[in-house]
């Protein structure tokens, strides 16, 4: 059984969420940020559900933290619905941004897609076969989901690592936000340019030397983005 960590101050809004997954899924909760890292440590959650505003150290902050040691998904809660926002959570490493008040249904949408993005393209569990692509200096090692620059390994995110497979699978084919957010997340597209953004420039952060002026990774404007 998968196993969520709830990251709340709000003890009503832990309940809740509690409820909703309790059936399905093993639930730990922590109240504040540093908890909540602790917690990560120790427990190793599979998906980490993390509200912004808490005490100690915020949803933002944690994100960071828990960048360093794990790469569980990290769904991002906020009471807040601006984009700079949003953008700030995805740029500190979550994979996901949910606005309360949230409906049930979609928060399970939510738990149930990062999770299976995880299961079958963040760990090796079901890896078959080897298969390899290579674009230049780029290898990506599918049975082993990795991907190898200049002969160095590059740390990515299960979220970050689907987007590259799947603009890699795809070279020099141009696909706009909303289809890579389509395949990606497996969710309908809508306004979804700042997040597919984020994850792409971060991408970018870890693949090139320039990412100012990148070799790879590249943006058709007004189109959407290619792997060349």
């Amino acid at each position: 059984m998968y196993r969520i960590l709830i990251a709340d101050d709000d003890p009503s809004i832990v309940r809740v969420i509690k409820e909703m997954l309790k059936d399905d899924y093993a639930v730990c909760s922590a109240g504040n940020g540093e908890d909540a890292l602790r917690m990560v440590r120790n427990e190793k959650p599979d998906l980490i559900i993390l509200d912004v505003m808490m005490p100690k150290m915020n949803g933002i902050e944690a994100t960071v933290k828990i960048r360093e040691i794990s790469n569980s998904p990290i769904l991002i809660l906020s009471a807040k619905a601006e984009g700079s926002d949003r953008v700030i959570g995805l740029t500190a490493g979550a994979d996901d941004y949910l606005v309360k008040p949230f409906y049930r249904e979609e928060l399970l949408a939510r738990v149930q897609a990062l999770l299976r993005r995880y299961d079958t393209l963040g760990s090796i569990r079901e890896a078959e076969g080897s298969t390899v692509i290579v674009i230049r200096d780029a290898e990506l090692r599918k049975d082993e989901k990795k991907l190898i620059m200049r002969g160095e390994p590059v740390h990515l995110t299960p979220t970050e690592y689907r987007i590259t497979e799947f603009l890699m699978d795809n070279p020099g084919h141009v696909f706009t936000a909303e289809e890579i957010y389509s395949h990606v997340w497996e969710s309908e597209a809508y306004s979804v340019e700042n997040t597919v953004m984020v994850h792409i420039s971060r991408i970018r952060d870890k693949i090139e030397l320039n990412s100012k002026k990148p070799e790879y990774l590249k943006v058709v404007w007004g189109i959407g983005y290619v792997f060349e």
